[in-house]
């Protein structure tokens, strides 16, 4: 059975559960509630970013369920030990990353197999993980969630202990008319945090807009020209990311063997294939690649020049003329790098709205 359908199989039943069989939890007497007025929250879309994919009419953010979001996404509780949260892996300071971690480290100390990608510009993505087993906004938590070596928890005894937690029920009853303490509401609401997650104010951003008179300077001129030609034709527009699924050529890790979308979709064709990931604040979310194996972008860089391995579902981007890889010069590198570092936006990473408590 594909994953895919496995993470839609496992939403739409914890929605059903959480409706039809009594584990929703909320304030039946609708006498004594306050009425429902929660405050809108404007999404701003930066001018040189493409539309939302994420449909706001059926979430629409708000004060309210934004801060629910906030608290859900640093809670502890929606793990089995009560200690891992989702901003345990996605760390503010590092674009939401696990910084320094190859893998992610979950419950009891276990590893994962793969590096926690950012969370950053949620709204405006198609899919989500490194092999698309998320393909909405409101899934994605499920598999963190759910994961034995991630959180290792199930969706029943989150919503007990946050009906049990005293600070919870009024929180969930601001956030959504009905008030209730259910799977549909939780995931609403860490998605609504999620949205507002907006990163557009990088030196690159502001140099596109033609904000502050600012420009790139010879250096990072000759980077961007680099860029454009070598690595555009998958790290593409203003996300930086086509949403692709390809091979790199990354040598297979004994110690994980993974097979990438091929877990999905069950292609052969998929083999080795993930998901091109998105360069903004890519200074920041270090290690790199889907298993974290490069430390520094230099080592990305020495790869694509020069280390690359043939494999049937490699990308023909990354061969010219029977030769693998992209040809860079050392003084190329430093340009392309010098470049990368002008996709960092700094008060994402230290805007006090996303901050923990």
């Amino acid at each position: 059975m594909r994953v895919a359908f496995l993470v839609k199989f496992m939403f739409f039943f914890i929605l059903s559960c959480s409706s039809d069989s009594g584990q929703e939890v909320g304030y039946e007497d609708v006498d004594n509630k306050k009425a429902f007025n929660p405050t809108p929250l404007e999404v701003v879309i930066p001018a040189n970013f493409p539309d939302l994919t994420y449909d706001l009419s059926l979430n629409p953010p708000t004060q309210e369920g934004f801060a629910l979001g906030k608290r859900l996404f640093y809670e502890g509780k929606l793990s089995s030990t009560g200690v891992i949260s989702c901003g345990e892996c996605h760390r503010q300071e590092f674009s939401f990353t696990h910084h320094k971690h190859i893998v992610s480290h979950g419950v009891n100390g276990l590893l994962g197999t793969r590096n926690s990608p950012p969370v950053q510009n949620m709204a405006f993505l198609n899919e989500f993980n490194w092999d698309g087993a998320a393909n909405h906004l409101d899934m994605q938590p499920i598999i963190p969630i759910t994961s034995e070596v991630e959180m290792n928890e199930t969706f029943t005894n989150v919503l007990a202990k946050l009906a049990a937690d005293e600070n919870y029920p009024p929180l969930f009853e601001a956030a959504f008319e009905n008030g209730k303490i259910d799977t549909a509401n939780m995931l609403k609401a860490l998605s609504q945090f999620m949205v507002m997650m907006i990163s557009a104010d990088s030196k690159y951003d502001k140099f596109t807009r033609n904000e502050g008179g600012i420009s790139l300077n010879e250096q990072e001129q000759a980077g961007q020209a680099l860029f454009e030609s070598k690595c555009a034709s998958c790290h593409a527009g203003t996300l930086f990311t086509d949403q692709s699924y390809r091979n790199n050529g990354l040598p297979i890790d004994p110690k994980y063997n993974d097979m990438g979308r091929k877990l999905v979709s069950g292609l052969d064709t998929d083999a080795q294939k993930f998901r091109v990931p998105s360069l903004r604040n890519v200074e920041l979310t270090l290690p790199y690649m889907h298993d974290g194996r490069f430390k520094t972008l230099k080592d990305v860089l020495d790869f694509y020049d020069s280390g690359m391995v043939n494999s049937e579902t490699l990308d023909p981007v990354l061969t010219n003329n029977g030769k693998l890889g992209i040809p860079l010069t050392e003084t190329e590198k430093e340009q392309l790098i010098t470049f990368l570092k002008t996709l960092t936006d700094t008060n994402f990473a230290f805007d006090r709205r996303f901050a923990e408590f």
